[in-house]
């Protein structure tokens, strides 16, 4: 990965007179639902949002609840932490878990026939049910005071990133559960002092997902980007409101120039 952010780039852009399949990954979707201009601007005109930095305190996190979760599933065994919750599940054992988990290049992909697009998305990790169904579940890391819940207004993605997973798993023909599972770890901060660790605490918490939103949202995304039109942006979307700040305030200087 490059270490600045050029701008706009010449690769992975949308070629509407283009017969090959054209692959998305499910932030794609996500950026799409959140507001259309980006995604456009994105995906048609190569031109996407500025990178954020990367979260290293949460990708260490998360690998090392893939190690201890893993050997569970190397066993065929019940984490401790399902059991305390009563899930009926063990890790799911299956040869592709690996390239499941590989959101940068590979993940779980499916090709929508009807648009021609190819969704793909990386999961952290998923567990089976004593009925062969399966549990997406997704690994989250935060530092707060107070209850972890779904209940906050940006936490919508977190929602539609479940049942975009869930939805990818059942085009390809898995039997999943509805409900899919967040393992939320929380950074405490009411310690008496750091002693060089921090310390965390972890909950399960359930999501009965509903994936029947995917299907319109793609059609509506190749719609979307077929047209020669610029969308109109989302009214809160934080990256057109600085555009358009930003357009208003040049606007004296460029009719001085002109």
């Amino acid at each position: 990965m490059s270490d600045y952010y050029s701008g706009k780039r010449s690769r992975n852009i949308f070629d509407p007179a283009s017969k090959d399949p054209f692959v998305l990954s499910r932030t794609k979707l996500d950026l799409f639902m959140n507001c259309p201009r980006c995604f456009y601007l994105d995906i048609r005109l190569g031109v996407g949002q500025p990178p954020g930095y990367p979260f290293t305190l949460n990708s260490a996190v998360d690998k090392l609840l893939k190690k201890e979760f893993d050997l569970h599933r190397a066993a065929n065994t019940t984490h401790p932490l399902m059991k305390a919750y009563g899930i009926d599940a063990v890790p799911f054992q299956h040869k592709n878990i690996e390239e499941w988990r590989d959101a940068l290049s590979r993940g779980v992909r499916f090709l929508h026939e009807k648009t021609n697009l190819i969704l793909r998305g990386g999961i952290d990790d998923i567990w089976q049910n004593s009925k062969g169904e399966l549990h997406i579940v997704d690994y989250k890391a935060t530092a707060k005071n107070g209850e972890i819940t779904l209940d906050a207004e940006w936490q919508k993605g977190y929602k539609r990133q479940m049942e975009i997973y869930q939805w990818l798993f059942r085009m390809n023909g898995f039997k999943v559960s509805k409900t899919g599972y967040f393992v939320y770890v929380n950074g405490q901060t009411d310690r008496k002092a750091f002693d060089g660790k921090l310390e965390f605490d972890v909950k399960i918490i359930p999501y009965e997902g509903d994936d029947s939103w995917v299907e319109k949202a793609l059609l509506d995304m190749k719609e979307c980007l077929m047209a020669d039109k610029l969308p109109s942006a989302s009214a809160d979307c934080d990256f057109c409101v600085y555009r358009k700040a930003v357009q208003d305030a040049l606007e004296p200087f460029t009719k001085k120039a002109s």
